[in-house]
Protein backbone atom coordinates (compact mmCIF):
# COMPACT_ATOMS: atom_id res chain seq x y z
CA UNK A 1 0.00 0.00 0.00
CA UNK A 2 1.72 3.37 -1.07
CA UNK A 3 0.92 6.64 1.07
CA UNK A 4 1.99 9.24 -1.65
CA UNK A 5 -1.05 10.49 -1.55
CA UNK A 6 -2.40 10.05 1.62
CA UNK A 7 -3.79 12.96 3.70
CA UNK A 8 -1.66 13.13 7.05
CA UNK A 9 -5.46 14.29 8.34
CA UNK A 10 -6.96 11.04 7.48
CA UNK A 11 -8.14 8.75 10.30
CA UNK A 12 -5.66 5.63 10.68
CA UNK A 13 -6.44 2.48 7.82
CA UNK A 14 -5.21 0.10 10.32
CA UNK A 15 -6.96 -1.90 12.52
CA UNK A 16 -7.07 -1.80 16.03
CA UNK A 17 -7.07 -4.47 18.59
CA UNK A 18 -9.86 -4.94 21.56
CA UNK A 19 -8.33 -3.70 24.59
CA UNK A 20 -9.95 -6.00 26.46
CA UNK A 21 -8.73 -9.08 24.54
CA UNK A 22 -8.71 -11.32 28.01
CA UNK A 23 -11.66 -10.13 30.28
CA UNK A 24 -10.68 -12.81 32.47
CA UNK A 25 -7.20 -11.15 33.25
CA UNK A 26 -9.49 -7.91 33.40
CA UNK A 27 -11.53 -9.30 36.00
CA UNK A 28 -8.73 -10.13 38.54
CA UNK A 29 -7.25 -6.71 37.96
CA UNK A 30 -10.04 -4.74 38.83
CA UNK A 31 -10.51 -6.79 41.78
CA UNK A 32 -7.18 -6.61 42.92
CA UNK A 33 -6.08 -2.83 41.53
CA UNK A 34 -6.98 -1.11 45.07
CA UNK A 35 -4.81 -3.16 46.89
CA UNK A 36 -2.18 -3.03 44.44
CA UNK A 37 -1.89 0.68 44.60
CA UNK A 38 -2.20 0.81 47.68
CA UNK A 39 1.16 -1.61 48.54
CA UNK A 40 3.01 0.67 46.00
CA UNK A 41 1.86 3.72 47.79
CA UNK A 42 3.27 1.96 51.03
CA UNK A 43 6.83 1.62 48.70
CA UNK A 44 6.74 5.67 48.32
CA UNK A 45 6.61 6.00 52.21
CA UNK A 46 9.48 3.41 52.41
CA UNK A 47 11.16 6.22 49.61
CA UNK A 48 10.49 8.91 51.74
CA UNK A 49 11.43 7.42 55.16
CA UNK A 50 14.52 5.74 54.25
CA UNK A 51 15.62 9.03 52.33
CA UNK A 52 14.74 11.13 55.38
CA UNK A 53 17.07 8.54 58.08
CA UNK A 54 20.12 8.49 55.42
CA UNK A 55 19.68 12.44 55.04
CA UNK A 56 19.71 12.30 58.72
CA UNK A 57 22.49 10.10 59.16
CA UNK A 58 24.59 12.17 56.67
CA UNK A 59 23.96 15.60 58.68
CA UNK A 60 25.05 14.01 61.73
CA UNK A 61 28.00 13.82 60.18
CA UNK A 62 28.87 17.21 60.49
CA UNK A 63 27.32 17.41 64.39
CA UNK A 64 30.27 18.24 67.10
CA UNK A 65 28.96 15.55 69.47
CA UNK A 66 31.00 12.03 69.59
CA UNK A 67 27.96 9.64 69.76
CA UNK A 68 27.14 10.89 66.20
CA UNK A 69 29.00 7.51 64.94
CA UNK A 70 26.73 5.17 66.08
CA UNK A 71 23.96 6.67 64.64
CA UNK A 72 25.62 7.22 61.29
CA UNK A 73 26.60 3.50 61.62
CA UNK A 74 23.31 1.79 61.42
CA UNK A 75 21.39 5.00 60.12
CA UNK A 76 22.60 5.22 56.39
CA UNK A 77 22.74 0.95 55.83
CA UNK A 78 19.14 1.44 57.16
CA UNK A 79 17.89 4.53 55.11
CA UNK A 80 19.25 2.70 52.29
CA UNK A 81 17.49 -0.69 52.45
CA UNK A 82 14.24 1.39 53.25
CA UNK A 83 14.96 2.78 49.53
CA UNK A 84 15.80 -0.86 48.19
CA UNK A 85 12.60 -2.42 49.73
CA UNK A 86 10.52 0.70 48.16
CA UNK A 87 11.94 -0.03 45.07
CA UNK A 88 10.58 -3.73 45.54
CA UNK A 89 7.01 -2.73 47.02
CA UNK A 90 6.61 -0.72 43.84
CA UNK A 91 7.97 -3.47 41.68
CA UNK A 92 5.56 -6.13 43.56
CA UNK A 93 8.91 -8.20 43.93
CA UNK A 94 8.43 -11.35 46.71
CA UNK A 95 11.91 -10.50 48.75
CA UNK A 96 10.33 -6.89 49.66
CA UNK A 97 6.66 -8.09 50.41
CA UNK A 98 8.84 -10.81 53.22
CA UNK A 99 11.06 -7.97 54.15
CA UNK A 100 7.88 -5.36 54.93
CA UNK A 101 6.54 -7.88 56.85
CA UNK A 102 9.50 -7.91 59.12
CA UNK A 103 9.95 -3.80 58.86
CA UNK A 104 6.75 -3.40 60.09
CA UNK A 105 6.31 -6.29 62.66
CA UNK A 106 9.43 -4.32 64.37
CA UNK A 107 7.52 -0.92 63.84
CA UNK A 108 4.40 -2.57 65.68
CA UNK A 109 6.28 -1.84 68.68
CA UNK A 110 5.85 2.40 68.21
CA UNK A 111 2.89 2.43 69.86
CA UNK A 112 0.75 4.14 69.12
CA UNK A 113 1.11 5.55 65.79
CA UNK A 114 3.62 2.95 64.74
CA UNK A 115 1.51 0.49 65.70
CA UNK A 116 -1.49 1.97 63.68
CA UNK A 117 0.23 2.09 60.84
CA UNK A 118 2.45 -1.05 60.86
CA UNK A 119 -0.44 -3.15 61.34
CA UNK A 120 -2.19 -1.41 58.16
CA UNK A 121 0.92 -1.77 56.51
CA UNK A 122 0.93 -5.82 57.50
CA UNK A 123 -3.00 -6.29 56.60
CA UNK A 124 -2.23 -4.98 53.41
CA UNK A 125 0.90 -7.46 52.78
CA UNK A 126 -0.90 -10.69 54.38
CA UNK A 127 -4.24 -10.22 52.97
CA UNK A 128 -5.70 -12.82 50.25
CA UNK A 129 -5.11 -10.09 47.84
CA UNK A 130 -2.02 -8.72 48.80
CA UNK A 131 -0.61 -12.46 48.47
CA UNK A 132 -2.10 -12.42 45.49
CA UNK A 133 -0.65 -9.56 44.16
CA UNK A 134 3.11 -10.52 44.64
CA UNK A 135 2.67 -13.73 42.49
CA UNK A 136 4.25 -14.39 39.19
CA UNK A 137 0.65 -14.90 38.06
CA UNK A 138 -0.87 -12.01 39.03
CA UNK A 139 2.45 -10.48 37.27
CA UNK A 140 1.48 -12.04 34.01
CA UNK A 141 -2.42 -10.32 34.45
CA UNK A 142 -0.70 -7.02 34.86
CA UNK A 143 1.49 -7.20 31.51
CA UNK A 144 -2.14 -8.81 30.02
CA UNK A 145 -4.10 -5.24 31.47
CA UNK A 146 -2.00 -2.15 30.92
CA UNK A 147 -5.00 -0.32 30.34
CA UNK A 148 -6.13 -1.28 33.25
CA UNK A 149 -5.41 2.02 35.89
CA UNK A 150 -6.11 2.95 39.34
CA UNK A 151 -8.65 6.27 40.14
CA UNK A 152 -7.50 8.26 42.87
CA UNK A 153 -10.95 9.24 44.51
CA UNK A 154 -10.98 12.99 44.75
CA UNK A 155 -11.32 12.54 48.69
CA UNK A 156 -8.25 11.34 49.46
CA UNK A 157 -6.43 14.05 47.19
CA UNK A 158 -8.48 16.73 49.45
CA UNK A 159 -7.14 15.18 52.31
CA UNK A 160 -3.98 14.64 51.40
CA UNK A 161 -3.63 18.39 50.57
CA UNK A 162 -5.28 19.04 53.71
CA UNK A 163 -2.37 16.95 55.64
CA UNK A 164 0.37 18.61 53.66
CA UNK A 165 -0.80 22.27 54.72
CA UNK A 166 -1.25 21.31 58.60
CA UNK A 167 2.34 19.84 58.19
CA UNK A 168 3.41 23.16 56.32
CA UNK A 169 1.62 25.16 59.62
CA UNK A 170 3.30 23.08 61.84
CA UNK A 171 6.65 23.59 60.19
CA UNK A 172 6.04 27.19 59.24
CA UNK A 173 4.32 28.24 62.86
CA UNK A 174 7.16 27.86 65.51
CA UNK A 175 9.72 29.81 62.48
CA UNK A 176 7.44 33.21 62.12
CA UNK A 177 5.81 32.73 66.18
CA UNK A 178 7.30 35.68 68.86
CA UNK A 179 9.50 34.12 71.15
Amino acid sequence: MSNAGASPYAAPASNVEDVSANPEAEAIRREHISREASIRSVGILYYLGGGALTLAAGFVLFAPRGDAGVFMLFGIPLGVGQVVVGWGLRALRRWAQITSCVISGLGLLAFPVGTLINGYILYLLLSKKGRTVFTSEYKDVIAATPHVKYRTSIIVWIFLALLVGLLLLAVLLPMFAKR
